[in-house]
């Protein structure tokens, strides 16, 4: 395989530098706290840890999840451990960013990619533990839910790669709020029992879909008549000018 050339490695550095993936738009019901708690949190984050090492731990959270979830089939109050982990997971997904700023340090594209993936894998592994818990009737439930909430991230990303703006907030909703209710589901089961809490599925499935919809709907409205925008601005810039007289 011969090696890209000068050119085209000059054609794509360009590009490259106009990313803005770590600029996200739009805002969530705690984003304005969150952002006074983020820059904070970062300033105190030890030397020798990076912005690279907090990424990573989602990783560590993920398996905490999972293990909690198993643990819970003997008893319930393992779920208090998956609260935990989501608490931890919450705080180094907030900071690593944020100290790479801070420091001059962060890899921005690298960070993009890889913080966005794990955090697909953390809300992999919290539907993932609830399979050994929920009743079986309510099982395929999760399946459903798993593609619904991935459906939102597919729609950020996809939108992100036409518009170069990176939106993860929707209807006031966003990340932390959808953890506030991961460890109020888990904090409801412990006390209310899984049958109970199972019962909700159905009607947190339909909700999310309809969430989802209107989100598609607004997304590719604002692509259609961005493009348009710009087909029709080309047009009167490129169409021939009269003869002044």
């Amino acid at each position: 395989m011969t090696p890209p050339s000068t050119s085209t490695y000059n054609e794509v550095v360009p590009l490259l530098s106009s990313f803005d993936g770590d600029k996200k738009i739009g805002t969530s019901l705690l984003s304005i706290p969150e952002k006074k708690l983020q820059r904070w949190l970062a300033r105190r984050v030890p030397r020798g840890i990076e912005t690279y090492h907090l990424t990573l731990l989602t990783v560590v959270w993920s398996a905490v999840v999972i293990l909690a979830g198993f643990m819970s089939t003997g008893h319930v109050a393992w779920l208090w451990l998956s609260s935990i982990a989501i608490l931890l997971q919450y705080l180094t997904d907030l900071v690593d960013g944020e100290v790479g700023r801070q420091r001059g340090t962060g890899l921005i594209k690298w960070g993009y990619y890889m913080d966005h993936f794990l955090d697909y894998v953390f809300l992999c592994s919290y539907l993932i533990s609830y399979l050994f818990i929920v009743p079986p009737e309510f099982v395929y439930y999760h399946f459903f839910l798993l593609a619904v909430v991935g459906s939102f991230m597919v729609n950020s990303f996809l939108a992100f790669a036409v518009t170069n703006k990176f939106q993860i907030s929707y209807f006031g909703i966003g990340p932390t709020e959808i953890r506030i209710v991961f460890i109020l589901v888990n904090t409801l089961h412990i006390l209310l029992g899984k049958t109970h809490m199972s019962a909700l599925l159905p009607y947190v499935l339909a909700l999310s879909g309809i969430g989802l919809c209107l989100t598609v709907y607004r997304t590719q409205q604002s692509i259609w008549k961005m493009e348009r925008a710009g087909k029709e601005q080309s047009h009167s810039t490129n169409s021939p000018q009269s003869p002044s007289t």
